[in-house]
């Protein structure tokens, strides 16, 4: 290799890196996928644009030499690309709803695969010779069929997180459809690889031979093997250097292992992501993914696209190939619109979401292009046909999104995922608590034992477990092609664990699961609790800055390191009860909290000590020992817990509970709001209410279980 060809090699990545940036960036101003910008970048730098102008500069920029330099740089991108593809593709997202999963997948793929055969037998005599040699009509029949069944999941799921609709019906039924349609599409891809490598029927039963024995290989030995990865990094605290090489032999081998099979490397790559762990791995495969997009989506995926683009020559296209082009794309949107359509219905999902869902399978992007490189090398695709295939994919990308607004505008959005959250919700007849977390990486245990006064102040109610994720907005994140799929992967990671987590709260009435990516946290805290109905939210005190805006329902923040060891039930309470709505709502919330942990309950007030004891007469008549008094020393005693409001001043010690109450609701009598919000308590004790005269102005112990 000499110095010419080094020199341009460098210049040809400079101009790629700025031509892939360029395009990304005017396709997100077109509200477009990056992608699509990307792939028309490198379509724009071959013969189908600059190759136009005068003095031929797509031949000057990339000479002959240094383009085999360059496909060796794509084909390092494309196997990096597949094993994130592989990596971010989690079945836990078709968990409780494999039934109309599998079914849209299965219309989204049989129909366009019989179109997609019969486009073959129609285009056949046009496109029958390749490199001047016949192909035979079985490949390519097989092989459009497959083109056409194909859905980008990665695209897919970057539309839906740039919309927020992976938490609509329409947003989680496309996810789990393509889930399934990822698997059964690229499996048939192997096996249509494998006729049309093979030819002779020995020689294609020993590829799928050799192939089954690599899937039993990668799922039986290397998975179990993968999992110790776990354990090391964990032990290590961090991705080190030789975990990350460790995984890189493994996925260079297996795309090594399944190109000599005969069956292209993307499968190994992706079949090696596959395998990587997914449960309890959201760290690890956080660590992979911020080591290795940067350098896939920034460097070698362009190099791809120019590949690619090299090889498209729109101008090739003659006058009677654009009625060609015409019909690949009616087959194309057509084909897998109609196909998702019938299944989506066939699963009893109403018209509006099943349009959706048929426009969000129709997308095909980057995915479709690495199918396309594959028949370009196998030989079953024309340069002309290979050119009317990417426009294709490029096409039906572009439609999603403006198609997708079409037919489910953003408010419809707004309102699918308020109705999903309340129908969530809509069980339960007790008092409703919104546990906020936004910490889900630690183990259960740890869970409940960083945030047991959290769970505690949920005891007796209907508790909503609420996961906020956090989520860049969308001008910060990455714009290439990409798309950030990791959020899905963790959404369902997430949505197992607070199930998990909330099978372990055994003192709440009942225990539902809410789970959402946020940009924009306090804005989404707001519209969980208007959502949910709840009667409190309870927070961290790491999230108190998030709480002054929302108005939809009282906040208790909670200190966790407050009186350190203490807990509700093993020590007594003490309130604050200001003369201001948080002052009133925080008797009402340790009312209620010493009602579910059978403890004592100090109400400190400079108002009337009688009226305040008769507004608590629901909390005593239920055993809970009363003491309202105006000395606040009692704010000092070893090992009480204070509850208090945040208008109250800054008591002299740590508050546990700390109420924030900005509702701008009309507000109802104290002595109405605590016994409605103690009435799914439990029957009251038959004692008679205690008199202000009757207690010491000290905390006593703890009452006797009812």
């Amino acid at each position: 290799m000499d110095k010419h060809t080094v020199a341009f090699l460098l210049i040809d990545v400079a101009v790629v890196i700025a031509a892939a940036r360029v395009g990304g960036w005017i396709a997100q101003k077109l509200r477009q996928p990056a992608v699509v910008g990307e792939i028309a970048a490198g379509i724009a730098l071959g013969p189908s644009l600059l190759g136009l102008l005068p003095g031929d500069p797509t031949g000057w920029l990339f000479p002959t030499e240094v383009r085999p330099l360059l496909g060796a740089l794509a084909q390092i991108g494309l196997v990096l690309f597949m094993f994130i593809v592989g990596l971010e593709l989690d079945m836990r997202l078709i968990k409780g709803r494999e039934r109309a999963a599998g079914t849209i997948s299965i219309c989204s793929i049989i129909l366009p695969f019989v179109l997609g055969a019969g486009l073959a037998v129609v285009l056949y005599p046009s496109h029958n010779v390749v490199g001047g040699t016949e192909i035979g009509l079985l490949g390519m029949a097989l092989f459009l069929g497959i083109a056409m069944s194909i859905t980008a999941f990665p695209v897919l799921a970057r539309i839906l997180t740039d919309r927020g609709m992976q938490r609509t019906a329409p947003g989680v039924f496309s996810l789990a459809a393509a889930a399934v349609d990822d698997i059964l599409a690229w499996s048939g891809l192997a096996f249509v690889i494998a006729v049309i490598q093979g030819g002779s029927p020995l020689a294609v039963a020993r590829i799928l031979g050799l192939t089954l024995v690599y899937a039993a290989v990668m799922f039986l030995v290397v998975r179990p093997l993968l999992r110790r990865l776990l354990v090391w990094r964990n032990a290590a605290g961090r991705m080190t250097p030789d975990i990350l090489a460790v995984i890189l032999i493994g996925l260079f081998c297996s795309a090594a292992a399944t190109d000599l099979i005969g069956i292209h490397q993307i499968f190994g790559a992706f079949v090696f992501g596959a395998v990587m762990p997914k449960v309890d791995a959201e760290e690890l495969t956080r660590d992979i993914l911020e080591r290795l997009e940067q350098v896939s989506v920034l460097l070698l995926l362009p190099m791809f696209f120019v590949v690619t683009g090299l090889e498209v020559n729109l101008a090739g296209i003659g006058p009677g190939g654009w009625w060609q082009l015409l019909l690949v794309l009616a087959v194309a949107i057509g084909g897998k619109f109609v196909g998702a359509y019938t299944g989506a219905r066939l699963s009893s999902i109403p018209g509006r979401q099943s349009a959706a869902i048929a426009v969000l399978m129709n997308t095909r992007g980057l995915t479709e292009l690495v199918i396309l490189s594959a028949g370009k090398q196998l030989g079953v695709l024309s340069d002309e046909l290979f050119a009317m295939m990417v426009v294709m994919a490029l096409v039906t990308t572009i439609l999603t999104e403006p198609l997708l607004r079409l037919v489910y505008p953003d408010k419809v959005v707004d309102m699918d995922i308020a109705a999903a959250e309340r129908k969530a919700l809509a069980s339960g007849t007790s008092a409703r608590t919104l546990i906020v977390l936004a910490d889900l990486d630690a183990d259960l245990d740890d869970l409940l034992a960083r945030h047991r006064r959290a769970f505690a102040a949920g005891a007796g109610t209907d508790v909503v477990l609420a996961g906020i994720l956090a989520s860049a907005p969308r001008s910060e994140r990455l714009e290439v092609g990409v798309p950030l799929v990791p959020d899905l992967s963790a959404m369902a990671s997430a949505v197992e664990k607070l199930g998990a987590l909330g099978a372990r709260l055994t003192d709440a009435e009942s225990v539902s699961v809410l789970c959402r990516f946020s940009a924009d946290p306090a804005a989404d805290l707001q519209e969980m609790a208007d959502n949910s109905n709840a009667d409190v939210v309870v927070v961290d005190s790491g999230w108190r800055s998030l709480t002054e805006s929302v108005t939809a329902a009282p906040i208790v923040v909670v200190d966790e390191q407050a009186s350190p060891g203490r807990m509700p039930g093993s020590a007594p309470l003490t309130c604050v009860a200001a003369d201001s709505r948080s002052g009133r709502t925080a008797v009402v919330l340790a009312g209620a909290l010493a009602v579910h942990a059978h403890t004592a309950l100090t109400v400190v007030t400079s108002g009337s000590r009688r009226r305040l004891t008769a507004d608590l007469a629901p909390v005593a008549t239920r055993g809970v020992d009363v003491t309202v008094t105006e000395r606040d020393d009692v704010l000092v005693l070893p090992g009480t817990l204070i509850i208090a409001p945040d208008d109250a001043g800054r008591p002299s010690v740590p508050v546990a509970f700390t109420v924030i109450d900005q509702m701008q609701t009309s507000e109802e009598s104290l002595a109405q709001r605590i016994d409605l919000f103690v009435a799914s308590a439990g029957p009251t004790d038959q004692r008679s209410a205690p008199t202000p005269e009757l207690n010491a102005t000290h905390p006593t112990a703890s009452p006797e279980r009812h």
